[in-house]
């Protein structure tokens, strides 16, 4: 198996020379070159021709930004960004997978343990985005008339995602009616990027977009994003009752975890819509099939459409799937599952 090239853009020395320590240290990665900016990395992008960019989000010249929409338009190929976790690092960083990148890292830093740790989620990362598919950002969908998932009032949509689920939430929920039911969704994302997330999905769509607070009424026309890092959230209440934020373990690796919101959903049985979109990993598999078993309809985005086709891939191994989608479809399939007797499932 050739090791996957790669290519380090930052305008840092010294996070340049870090990177390449922690690439090099991976036998299955190769270090190709570094630049220092966006035009040098221009020049070395079509000499070298890396199967993966690691790209700083903030440089002079030509911001990491600029750079990337410039290379998902012209060249697309699998682009990991390299951020901070401030506000403006997180509100760059979603920008930038909305415009196609495949994953990010935060920058290493801390103690020795945690530095071991960033390394060796920044090789996971880069090997995985080598495996991925690029895209050039999100697509224009249709927008679905307002009436579109049917008259029934109980209705309820719960979403998973990780890599890649950013450019595909900001394809598929721009497209859904004010009057959609009430979406749950859980993307795999630091603490501090979830606001930044709702608040620019919220420009986008005509159903409102908040992230989820503990004790939230459960509204049609609103999206709730679950809060990254310490809490994993859960529906109580039935279909049209709260939001539920716990504390708890990782679970799979992930806090919060689709396997957990899926599991509070499953008892609302043909009342709600699960969906498991692109990431890596197996999360949320577990926690479809229970939905699917309760009666729910269950929809995977398809293996062409996926970033990464890991969890729906994971989810149609265990069962739990009734039906793949494409991306381009999602929206009209959702809302037809919304109106879908149980029996009717697989005509979605």
């Amino acid at each position: 198996m050739k090791p996957v090239r790669t290519l380090i853009v930052d305008d840092s020395a010294s996070m340049r020379a870090t990177l390449k320590r922690m690439l090099s240290a991976d036998p299955e990665i190769e270090v190709v070159g570094m630049a220092p900016e966006p035009y040098a990395a221009r020049d070395m992008i079509k000499a070298l021709n890396p199967d993966v960019l690691t790209l700083d989000v903030e440089m002079p010249g030509m911001d990491g930004l600029s750079f990337l929409e410039r290379i998902m338009r012209l060249r697309p190929m699998p682009v990991v960004m390299c951020s901070t976790l401030t506000a403006r690092g997180a509100q760059v960083t979603i920008e930038a997978l909305r415009l196609g990148a495949v994953d990010y890292v935060t920058k290493p830093s801390g103690t020795p343990e945690d530095i071991e740790r960033d390394a060796e989620l920044l090789c996971e990362k880069v090997k995985a985005a080598a495996r991925s598919v690029a895209r050039a950002g999100p697509q224009r969908l249709p927008m679905q008339p307002k009436g579109s998932a049917g008259a029934r009032g109980d209705t309820l949509i719960a979403i998973g995602s990780s890599t890649g689920g950013v450019e595909a939430l900001f394809s598929i929920l721009p497209s859904m009616p004010e009057d959609s039911p009430p979406i749950l969704v859980v993307q795999h994302m630091p603490a501090t990027f979830t606001r930044s997330f709702a608040e620019r999905l919220n420009s986008e769509c005509r159903v409102q977009v908040v992230e989820a607070t503990n004790g939230a009424a459960v509204q049609p026309g609103t999206v709730y994003i679950a809060p990254g890092g310490l809490m994993h959230m859960e529906l109580s209440g039935g279909a049209r009752g709260h939001i539920k934020l716990r504390p708890g373990d990782p679970v799979g690796g992930h806090r919060p975890a689709v396997d957990v919101l899926f599991r509070s959903v499953a008892p609302l049985g043909p009342s709600v819509v699960g969906v498991i979109l692109t990431g890596m990993g197996a999360d949320g598999a577990t926690g479809l099939l229970a939905m699917r078993q309760a009666g729910a309809r269950t929809l995977a985005q398809s293996r062409e459409t996926c970033v990464v086709w890991g969890m729906p891939r994971a989810a149609k191994e265990a069962g739990a799937v009734e039906k793949e989608v494409g991306l381009s479809a999602m929206p009209e399939a959702i809302l037809k599952a919304c109106r879908a007797e149980t029996s009717k499932v697989g005509s979605v």
